[in-house]
């Protein structure tokens, strides 16, 4: 699991018009080939009767997965220009269509790019793109008596926070990034003095600044 990675939020489409030529940018996270290959379907069915639904997508940790269509454009006009903003863009585990409904006037070779570019962006706009961090559970079990000077210290740091569970004694579920997450393991066997049960939990990513 990477530390961090870049991709959208969530399903969006926004449409622009050029030269009287619809296009739709359509927009999903996704996880797997399978997961992005139903997605492009499912537009493919929704706008059945478009001039073109062009695709592409990138998937993997290492960007292992680059697929693009052009769905019957000239070769290299359409699906090529969208992967090359998902890749600009620095985005992974994205799936995008450009759906395009023809309005009469030919584009040319260099229009089709620059329309099948702005789509992806419009589709991406849509979507929000955001950065998901790699968070560790860490859970801190401590006595009454530490709770106060813990909680001040873990506001200090501006430690991403989640469940508090009150029982015989305080435990606290700190989600430090994975990154940091030994050395902050250390630093709060220092503050209680070795007076606190550390345990891992699971890594979890969150969205970078919520």
């Amino acid at each position: 699991m990477i530390d961090r990675y870049r991709t959208v939020r969530g399903a969006g489409s926004k449409e622009i018009v050029i030269k009287k030529s619809r296009f739709i940018g359509h927009v999903k996270p996704v996880d797997s080939e399978d997961d992005a290959n139903a997605f492009i379907e499912e537009i493919k069915k929704l706008h059945w009767n478009a001039t073109h639904n062009c695709s592409a997508y990138m998937i993997g940790e290492r960007d292992e997965i680059q697929k693009q269509s052009d769905d019957g454009e000239p070769s290299g006009t359409a699906g090529k220009p969208i992967l090359e903003v998902i890749r600009n863009q620095g985005l992974k585990n994205v799936a995008i269509v450009v759906t395009r409904y023809f309005g009469g006037i030919m584009l040319g070779a260099g229009g089709l790019i620059r329309a099948y570019t702005d789509g992806a962006v419009a589709a991406i706009e849509a979507g929000e793109a955001i950065t998901r961090v790699l968070h560790r559970e860490i859970f801190v079990e401590i006595d009454y008596t530490w709770l106060g000077k813990v909680e001040n210290e873990l506001r200090g740091r501006e430690v991403r926070m989640g469940e508090t569970v009150f029982t015989d004694k305080v435990r606290l579920t700190c989600l430090p990034e994975d990154r940091e997450a030994e050395t902050f393991m250390s630093w709060m066997v220092d503050l209680t003095q070795g007076q606190s049960l550390i345990t891992e939990g699971e890594k979890l990513y969150f969205i970078e600044g919520e």
